[in-house]
């Protein structure tokens, strides 16, 4: 399990190191849009639940306007108004996810697992998925965030997002990321990545 745990460390530091050594003139771009585009700070700053429940605070580039929570919900729906010109371009390229690798520099998060939820939808866990979830690192991709990447979409035609995303969107995400803590490994890792890229690629 620890020689495992290493493996997984040392590849998260190669894809995070590579990723913004890759993508650092992009990174640069898309700060310099964000300022131009709308006042508020380059970096989205949120409070996130880490492994065994230790809280960390995840980047994201900014694509809403600032202090957009103040403004409405913790989910995005459908074509939200809080959403900048510049910050819809970054959002249906997922680019609003690259400076999460710093977060995997640091430690808080892996380039695989599952997405890290706010506090507020942590506590609604049940104490068996709570300590099955939480047992792994959240990560930057996973099978949930694969099979829910038109999760604003699907909002958006509820009734209710806010119930829409409790009752029915957490559960089926939930599942996902418990059958990932099963059987996590580095070979799973990398068809995931894999899996992630050609999405990326396809649109």
């Amino acid at each position: 399990m620890k020689a495992k745990g290493v493996g997984k460390r040392v590849m998260d530091l190669l894809f995070a190191l590579g990723g913004l050594i890759l993508f650092s003139p992009l990174m640069l771009t898309i700060a310099v849009a964000i300022k131009l585009d709308s006042p508020g700070p380059v970096f989205f700053r949120q409070e996130r639940v880490g492994r065994h429940g230790k809280p960390f605070r995840i980047h994201k580039f900014r694509t809403m306007v600032d202090c957009a929570e103040q403004q409405g919900r913790q989910i995005t729906v459908g074509q939200d108004a809080r959403i900048t010109r510049v910050g819809r371009w970054i959002r249906d390229r997922r680019f609003d996810e690259l400076p999460q690798l710093i977060d995997v520099l640091k430690g808080d998060m892996s380039i695989v697992g599952p997405r890290p939820e706010v506090p507020r939808y942590v506590a609604m866990y049940s104490p068996e998925v709570r300590e099955k979830v939480l047992s792994v690192k959240p990560g930057i991709t996973d099978p949930a965030s694969l099979a829910f990447r038109n999760e604003a979409e699907l909002l958006a035609r509820a009734e209710d997002p806010e119930r829409e995303y409790v009752e029915v969107i957490m559960p089926r995400k939930l599942q996902h990321a418990m059958a990932y803590a099963e059987r996590a490994s580095v070979w799973t890792d990398l068809m995931l990545i894999g899996r992630t890229l050609r999405v990326l690629a396809t649109g």
